[in-house]
């Protein structure tokens, strides 16, 4: 009973934490895309004399909500790790 215990948590938490991979990876690459370019019109910005708003803007909206999912991906794949370690501990 244990070991079918301890090889379904494995196999649940080797499958969160593919999951949690995939949903994670798609959100910080658009996250990465969107902050390189901001950065590239501060520089730009910056270079011309310009002042830039400090407000908030759409593409800081986009990012706060990348980055959220993103943290819930890597949340997924946390928990997986935990309930993989947790039954190999069982086993």
């Amino acid at each position: 009973m244990t070991f079918l215990v301890s090889l379904g948590l494995i196999v649940v938490g080797a499958a969160m934490t593919a999951l949690g991979f995939v949903r994670a990876r798609g959100p910080w690459a658009r996250y990465r895309a969107l902050k390189a370019e901001d950065a590239n019109i501060a520089r730009y910005e910056a270079w011309r004399g310009g002042l830039r708003d400090s407000g908030t803007t759409g593409a800081s909206v986009a990012m706060a909500v990348l980055r959220k999912q993103a943290r819930d991906g890597a949340l997924i794949s946390v928990v997986g790790i935990v309930l993989a370690v947790v039954g190999i501990a069982l086993r």
